[in-house]
């Protein structure tokens, strides 16, 4: 856990960092903004930021993703003003903390940053396989590609291997190849000296320095440029790295993981994807199967879920009940556990009950999730045709596509990823779509759910 404090108030960060080294962070202090990027710019990156509340928090967020760093900012302030926490809550900080610091405080922060996205839970057979394959290769140095179906849990299965590697204690980076933009992905990666490019106003660090020492996880390798593959290639195989703009050969030690939602092989006979590099990333493949393959997990994941999302919003644990277990139990699931959670968030927040039930398990349209199971299937299929086909008539196949995308899009929760996944198409011409709809004045599902805006 990298902890980078940013401010003085007074000595009261410095007390709260004493608490998070005990509790085994490593930190780093910047009095700054300016000296913050340049810890960040550096390498030594870090997992939270913890800033004084009278710095202007809305500047530095803006910087960050000037830069495309990401990561969680947690404001504090020596009083309980409710105005400094509102405002430090807009300007993009997750949480407020007031100081003095309350040591269970900080150390609830800590666990939930460093414990996100990594806990294991299964009961399945199918899925215990896979995590005892995982176990198994875990000790080595050996590369390992994690593929499965979009929401599966490919990152918190990369985040089980490295914590039982021998790696463990050193740091977990995680570059996500779609979410980048092609032109920034190189920089992004191996980083740049700078003016190499405009825009490069300093020497930045990429990910692959950042991870030195540690695990390196490229998550959706599928959809990275096959130019850029070479130089990953070169990367992997020699251990070293050139910065973009640079001039000499900078030597790592790092450990890859990789993951896809889409067949490599595939992808390889499609003239898409290096064989050579799938070779090298592929030394171990962990597959791990889709939700609907793995039923005896559904109701283990949603007693976590239930907990996990009734304590953060404050509000007693509810069991299921019995019909709205069956509900879980009878949905095919194509956004596998991704999905699932974003049902159980939905069922804590809108269930009044003693017991969850059924009608508080809905699906983003507000429809039941069983609501197909007391209706004769081939009736059910004839009636959805025919309001298709009604729905079809008179519109050209580019309004039909857009409302296509959208309707997706909408039913992920603004999940980028998983709708492409369900559309068939790449992250890349997904994104390219969105950003036409968004210039034609449309308004588009921002990630993760959230207000309509009209950019992608």
């Amino acid at each position: 856990m990298r902890l980078l404090i940013v401010g003085t108030l007074g000595g009261q960060l410095t007390i709260a960092s004493k608490i998070a080294m005990d509790k085994g962070a490593s930190v780093t202090h910047a009095d700054s903004i300016d000296q913050a990027l340049a810890v960040l710019r550096s390498g030594r990156g870090a997992d939270l930021l913890m800033v004084d509340v009278a710095i202007d928090i809305r500047e530095l967020v803006d910087k960050l993703e000037l830069e495309r760093i990401h990561v969680p900012i947690v404001a504090c302030g020596i009083t309980n003003d409710a105005r400094a926490a509102v405002r430090a809550i807009h300007a993009g900080a997750k949480e407020y903390i007031p100081l003095p610091p309350d040591p269970d405080l900080i150390a609830a922060v800590l666990a939930a940053v460093t414990h996100d996205n990594r806990d294991m839970i299964y009961r399945d057979e199918a899925m215990a396989a896979v995590v005892k394959l995982a176990q198994q290769v875990a000790g080595s140095e050996a590369s390992v590609l994690i593929t499965g179906e979009s929401g599966t849990g490919k990152e918190v299965l990369a985040r089980f291997v490295h914590s039982r590697s021998q790696r463990a204690k050193k740091p977990f980076i995680s570059v996500n190849c779609a979410a980048i933009p092609e032109n920034l992905l190189e920089s992004e990666l191996f980083g740049h000296e700078k003016g190499a490019f405009t825009g490069a106003l300093a020497r930045r660090i990429g990910k692959f320095e950042e991870a030195n020492g540690g695990t390196l996880l490229l998550d959706e390798i599928s959809e990275m440029d096959v130019r850029l593959q070479a130089k990953l290639l070169r990367a992997i195989q020699e251990r070293v790295i050139d910065r973009v703009g640079g001039g000499k050969p900078v030597p790592v030690d790092i450990r890859i993981i990789a993951t896809s939602n889409r067949n490599l092989a595939e992808a390889v006979r499609a003239g898409q994807f290096r064989e050579d590099l799938m070779f090298r990333l592929n030394v171990v493949n962990l597959k791990i199967p889709p939700l609907r393959e793995r039923p005896a997990d559904i109701p283990e994941l949603a007693t976590y879920f239930i907990k996990k999302y009734s304590d953060a919003n404050n509000l007693p644990v509810r069991p299921l009940s019995d019909e709205a277990r069956r509900a879980l139990n009878h949905t095919r699931w194509p956004g596998n556990v991704r999905e699932l959670e974003n049902t159980l968030h939905r069922a804590v927040i809108l269930s009044t009950g003693a017991e969850i039930g059924v009608d508080g398990i809905l699906s983003p349209d507000g429809a039941r999730l069983d609501s197909s199971h007391g209706t004769n299937v081939a009736e059910q299929a004839a009636m959805t045709a025919e309001q298709v086909t009604r729905n079809l008539v008179g519109r050209t196949v580019a309004e039909v596509e857009r409302d296509l995308i959208l309707e997706t899009l909408r039913h992920c929760l603004g999940n980028r990823t998983h709708a492409a996944n369900i559309l068939g198409i790449s992250i890349r011409t997904l994104r390219n779509k969105l950003n036409e709809y968004s210039a034609d004045g449309q308004p588009i599902p921002p990630p993760h759910g959230g207000e309509m805006k009209g950019a992608a």
